[in-house]
């Protein structure tokens, strides 16, 4: 299946100095062919990877780290239970070093256990790695998160940031979703959910096209990217993307960013907390009534609302400070409870 998707565009990455904003301003997912080709990490994932957890392990100081494992029946899939909103996996935490064994014994084994470490700290837990492997593509100061596993899927889910996704070790797939596809791949709930916002409930490997027809449309307008060591992804904000691990022995670096913390992440903490709950009973047509203002005022389809407008008519509310949406925040939690 896909092999008939469209491939995202590519571009070579070994020359680049610093990330081009020509590529944010175009919005869509880029491949970076052997950005990180250099790293010391890379090379030692090229010769094995018990090269790799070696190197991986050299860095790391002993912090417990949160871990994710699936029973074999589940095929890798981190999802739900079938028939209960129930998450299929346990999350525990576990001494880095034993996790790294435990895949290299079960990297040949037919049917092993799912296992994933999401998101750990390179500056918490292995201070240094970042150091041998600068980055020289995202913005100073830009943390690190390493992301470690086995043949494993994760379902289509978006970052409220800008992410550049970096293959240190192994093999892996996205499946990439612009966002005017959010319909069509059918998010879950969002309140239980594996990766800390919705997911799409189609399986990636099989869809089940009967029970949720618009994903062929869906995936019309997917792209899919394969990445080797040295590899980097550039996913735009708000991308739908689905990642597969392709061996029985992964590590990925990423990093988020955003142009503006404030604007950047707090909307979607407002549809799930406070639009979703108001405009969700209403009427269709008094939902139809507001779909109409939002665009004109906060979506601005129709240009700036206050263009046309004589100078002293003209209202555009003061910048959004961290100090006054936390506030904002204390109120929301009060009044919902």
């Amino acid at each position: 299946m896909f092999d008939q998707l469209q491939r995202a565009e590519e571009i070579s990455g070994s020359e680049l100095d610093s990330f081009p904003e020509t590529l944010a301003e175009n919005g869509r997912p880029v491949v970076l062919r052997g950005a990180f080709r250099d790293w010391a990490f890379v090379r030692a994932a090229l010769q094995s990877d018990e090269d790799a957890a070696d190197y991986l392990g050299s860095f790391y100081n002993g912090r417990p780290v949160s871990t994710v494992v699936a029973p074999a029946s589940e095929q890798g899939r981190f999802f739900y239970r079938p028939n209960a909103k129930e998450l299929n996996f346990q999350r525990s935490d576990q001494v880095l070093t034993n996790v790294l064994k435990g895949l290299l014994q079960q990297k040949d084994v037919a049917e092993p256990l799912a296992i994933a470490l999401q998101a750990v700290s390179a500056a918490d837990c292995l201070p240094g790695i970042e150091r041998d492997n600068p980055n020289r593509l995202v913005p100073p100061g830009t943390p690190a998160r390493v992301w470690i596993g086995n043949r494993v899927t994760v379902a289509p889910h978006f970052d409220v940031a800008d992410n550049l996704a970096c293959v240190a070790a192994g093999r892996r797939r996205f499946i990439l979703f612009p966002p005017e596809q959010t319909a069509n791949i059918y998010p879950g709930p969002m309140d239980v959910t594996p990766a800390n916002v919705p997911v799409s409930m189609v399986s990636l490997d099989a869809p089940e096209l009967e029970q949720f027809p618009r994903y062929r449309e869906a995936l019309s307008a997917a792209l899919v990217a394969d990445l080797e060591p040295g590899d980097a992804i550039y996913i735009p904000y708000l991308w739908w993307h689905g990642v597969q691990s392709l061996g029985g022995f992964n590590v990925l670096m990423n990093y988020w960013w955003t142009r503006n913390e404030v604007s950047a992440r707090h909307p979607y903490g407002a549809l799930l907390h406070l639009a979703y709950l108001l405009f969700r009973d209403m009427p269709p047509t008094h939902r139809e009534a507001w779909r109409a203002l939002f665009d004109h005022y906060v979506f601005q389809t129709g240009g700036d609302p206050m263009e046309a407008l004589d100078e002293p008519h003209r209202y555009y509310p003061a910048k959004l400070e961290p100090e006054k949406v936390a506030r904002l925040k204390d109120a929301l939690r009060e009044l919902l409870g």
